[in-house]
């Protein structure tokens, strides 16, 4: 399953509105077909894995990181079909797909045609992996990352707005590596008018994965941005499963205040700028109270001279919710 979670990342940012998953086949100890859910949806990661098996798939096992849909579609038949026709012996499921016409029939369709059904294995990083679609699905807009690089003692800027640069090489080498993980990426209007910043990917061989450009603003309409009123608004982004907030403080801060952040990337550099510029505005905290348990820390690594901590919303979905 793990092999199967690693191919799914590859479809990460590409697959919107469809989940990103991987899947793995495996016959007598030997990995005889990979898949993962292709750019623009098509074909699916069993289909893809399928494929490469051919009829070596008869009495394997498949790993797959999603359950098998259980819906035909225009664009491909189900893979909970695929799978039935094929003669795999067994699935090793991670997670229920949440999608209303699957939702467990899926499973349902493999058990009745005498197929051996696992589910739950390695579920939470299987939920991690598909936070966009899960989101999606739950909550109705996209997964939101906001992205901090601050000094020690949480500027973001100079007082005179110098910014450039606060974190070192590899640290800005991670943030590309992060856009090129997400559908878009925001900033508010006020950095757009001060910084112009490009927000593209400058990894050499990712340049492609480039996010759409999006700007928090009330008023600014723009040919070269996709434009937003609020917060709230990013439920309306089109193909937009996973969002990156690269800044300034107030944009930061009116996502956090409106509770849209679910995971937060926090870049530390090992200096101190004193009288700078916050990381953050006002969030709207009304007790020093308020402000515990709502954060768990899920990563942390130094990045050259710097460090990187991840951070996820805690609790960001009921309990009954499939992420």
């Amino acid at each position: 399953m793990s092999a199967a979670l690693a191919l799914a990342s590859r479809g990460r940012a590409r697959t919107a509105p469809n989940p990103n998953v991987g899947c793995v086949i495996v016959k007598q100890g030997r990995v005889i077909g990979r898949g993962w859910t292709q750019a623009g949806g098509r074909p699916h990661a069993e289909a893809m894995a399928l494929a490469e098996a051919g009829t070596e798939s008869r009495g394997a096992t498949c790993y797959v990181t999603l359950e098998p849909c259980a819906h035909r579609s225009i664009r491909g038949p189900a893979c909970s079909d695929l799978l039935v026709a094929a003669g795999v012996g067994r699935v090793v499921g991670a997670i229920e797909d949440p999608d209303p016409r699957t939702a467990g029939a899926g499973f349902v369709r493999l058990r009745a045609a005498g197929i051996a059904v696992t589910t739950g294995v390695e579920a939470a990083a299987a939920r991690r992996s598909m936070a966009g679609f899960l989101t999606r699905r739950a909550l109705g807009r996209p997964h939101v990352t906001l992205k901090l690089a601050t000094s020690l003692d949480g500027a973001i800027a100079m007082a005179s707005g110098e910014s450039r640069w606060i974190t070192g090489p590899e640290a800005r080498a991670h943030v590309h590596l992060e856009r090129s993980r997400h559908d878009a990426i925001l900033v508010g209007r006020g950095t757009v008018g001060a910084d112009a910043p490009v927000l593209d990917v400058r990894l050499p061989g990712l340049e492609a994965r480039s996010p759409m450009r999006v700007m928090l603003s009330a008023t600014a309409v723009s040919d070269d941005w996709h434009v937003i009123p609020t917060p709230a608004a990013i439920a309306t982004l089109p193909a937009t499963d996973h969002l990156f907030v690269e800044g300034g403080a107030q944009t930061a801060a009116a996502f956090l205040a409106a509770d849209l952040v679910d995971r937060l990337l926090l870049y530390r550099a090992p200096i101190l700028i004193g009288a700078g510029k916050p990381a953050l505005g006002d969030i709207g905290l009304a007790a020093l109270a308020d402000a515990h348990g709502r954060w768990r820390l899920v990563d942390a690594r130094a990045l050259g001279r710097d460090r990187v901590e991840v951070y996820e919303r805690t609790p960001c979905l009921p309990a009954s919710s499939p992420i």
